[in-house]
């Protein structure tokens, strides 16, 4: 099967890699020089440079573009594709077909890691894409087919966004144990070894039985617990899901 991908920035670009085993890849986009860059890095995939007319007859289109972009993209596209899987945060199905023909359509949003194959995706759209979609994207991780696209919204606030906020939270225990007197190395190596070893203990645990499980009354967890609790950790997290959710709500009513 061959995927037709709109666009090269870095959720395209980590899409890619972790299709390329399975599918023909075509990537088309404006920047000749960024996808010449690309094909040096992934020789085996096809590239070409939009022009004012694409026939996108008969193509599966993975739609890779920033949703601002959209209303520039889609004037030079003619034809019926046979499918779009869009990764637009916010971009809501009815702009998808107001904007690009297709027979059929799906939202999609993975995340970074899917160049590792460890994304966690999300889906939704039409029906009779649905087998087809989660084939396509468990080849890249793990994925969530849900029921409407408020659904995805809030999804993409977690899993979408959520690389964002893990990043912050590494960083800051990195800086903490620099701030207790470790090397950045070594810091380093301790919250990468913390955070490959806690995705197994999510298998089988709850968040909450995790935490009782390593916390001990009185102990060292329990003060560093009760520390972040003071600082607003828990509620910053509910906030930074509600306000990328509101996001997401917003793009899709422009």
């Amino acid at each position: 099967m061959k995927l037709t991908f709109l666009g090269n920035g870095n959720m395209a670009k980590a899409l890619i890699k972790g299709l390329i085993k399975d599918y023909q890849i075509e990537v088309l986009g404006r920047n000749e020089t960024s996808l010449n860059n690309l094909k040096e890095e992934i020789p085996s995939i096809e590239i070409g440079v939009l022009s004012s007319s694409n026939d996108m007859t008969n193509k599966n289109i993975i739609l890779c573009v920033k949703p601002n972009s959209l209303d520039d993209l889609s004037p030079r596209l003619t034809g019926i594709a046979s499918s779009i899987y869009s990764v637009l945060a916010g971009t809501t199905i009815e702009t998808l077909k107001e904007s690009i023909s297709a027979k059929a359509y799906i939202r999609t949003m993975p995340n970074l890691s899917a160049s590792y194959l460890k994304s966690m995706t999300t889906i939704t759209g039409d029906e009779a894409l649905k087998t087809l979609a989660i084939e396509i994207f468990n080849n890249i991780g793990t994925t969530l087919w849900v029921k409407s696209q408020k659904e995805l919204d809030i999804a993409t606030a977690i899993a979408g966004s959520g690389p964002a906020y893990l990043a912050l939270i590494a960083e800051s225990l990195e800086d903490g144990g620099v701030n207790a007197g470790l090397t950045r190395a070594d810091a380093r190596k301790l919250v990468q070894g913390l955070f490959e070893g806690f995705s197994p203990l999510l298998d089988d645990n709850t968040p909450a039985s995790i935490k009782d499980g390593v916390m001990s009354p009185g102990g060292t967890t329990a003060a560093g617990y009760s520390a972040m609790e003071k600082c607003g950790v828990r509620n910053g997290m509910i906030e930074a899901i509600s306000c990328a959710y509101a996001k997401a709500k917003e793009l899709g009513q422009k």
